[in-house]
């Protein structure tokens, strides 16, 4: 996929996201809830789990049916309102402490950690209602079983087995020399667990078999790119300064928390982004799809290890 067609095939995917996102967020949460739920997922951010998604959804032929459409738009918004949510809590004081995301002040900076604290946790919740929408049709019925199966590949990507047991070993990791084995596992849950059920749910949209080749194919091109992701993130926080980043630069280093950088050094580190990618693109073409099937999360996996923020 050349840089126009990613280009045309992102702002058309990403205008879908914007939008659902748009009508599904509420303004009218009580006591201002709504405006701080609003502020931290609308008008920002890569959308990079959403676009997995969609790319695998198209890959795996999900568009071919509307309830196949439905299904991988909810999905697409349900991880972008996960990940949303997992930000707002670890830029608290008690967690990173940090005031800016996405070039703006952090959901606390600007509402309060009470408020923050709750919208958090009202767009966790805002997440399987999106997901489980009401049996309003025939078509939405007979997607119970995939309803289902979004909302396990969630919430096992976000509870203790991935996102939040990764921010518990990082945290605890502060000051501690880790060894590559263990920082991987850390960031295997912290960011890849979501990265991987993003690609995983793409294909759920579509009732890909869990025990089949695409599905096995998808499964490791996502732990790939979910801990290429973070490496390069690491590259970044180390290399780039905050006004590139939109996020505090260098904060890592400053909270004595290890990193690659830290671990392997950049030169290591950036060798281990290009054994990631290649790791990936060899997962997709082992999948038995066409290239031309394949070639939106193609273009994704070069763009999560090239990307300058």
């Amino acid at each position: 996929m050349n840089s126009q067609a990613y280009a045309d095939w992102s702002s058309e995917v990403l205008a879908q996201v914007e939008s659902a996102l748009e009508e599904w967020v509420p303004i009218d949460a009580p006591a201002g809830l709504g405006d701080a739920m609003r502020y931290g997922v609308l008008d920002g951010g890569k959308r990079l789990r959403a676009l997995l998604v969609m790319a695998a959804a198209q890959a795996a032929d999900a568009e071919q049916t509307p309830t196949g459409r439905d299904a991988a738009l909810r999905a697409a918004c349900a991880v972008e309102l996960i990940h949303a949510y997992s930000l707002v809590h670890d830029d608290m004081p008690c967690m990173d402490n940090d005031v800016l995301r996405r070039g703006k002040p952090t959901v606390h900076v600007q509402f309060g950690e009470a408020r923050a604290m709750l919208a958090g946790d009202a767009l966790q919740a805002l997440a399987f209602e999106v997901l489980t929408p009401d049996a309003c049709s025939a078509d939405l019925v007979m997607r119970a079983p995939i309803q289902a199966r979004l909302c396990r590949l969630l919430a096992r990507s976000a509870g203790q087995a991935g996102m939040a047991g990764g921010q518990a070993i990082d945290l605890a990791s502060i000051g501690i020399a880790l060894d590559e084995a263990t920082l991987r596992d850390m960031h295997h849950r912290k960011t890849g667990a979501l990265l991987r059920a993003s690609v995983q749910m793409g294909a759920a949209s579509a009732g890909i078999d869990e025990s089949g080749p695409i599905w096995e194919a998808f499964t490791h091109y996502g732990d790939a790119m979910g801990l290429a992701f973070q490496v390069v993130d690491d590259i970044l926080d180390a290399t780039q300064p905050s006004d590139t980043l939109g996020k505090t630069a260098g904060k890592d280093a400053d909270a004595n928390k290890p990193t690659y950088v830290s671990l392997l050094g950049l030169a290591a580190a950036r060798a281990e982004v290009d054994r990631l990618l290649k790791q990936a693109q060899d997962a997709l073409s082992g999948s038995g799809l066409s290239p031309e099937r394949t070639r939106a999360l193609s273009a994704l996996a070069e763009r999560i290890v090239h990307r300058d923020h």
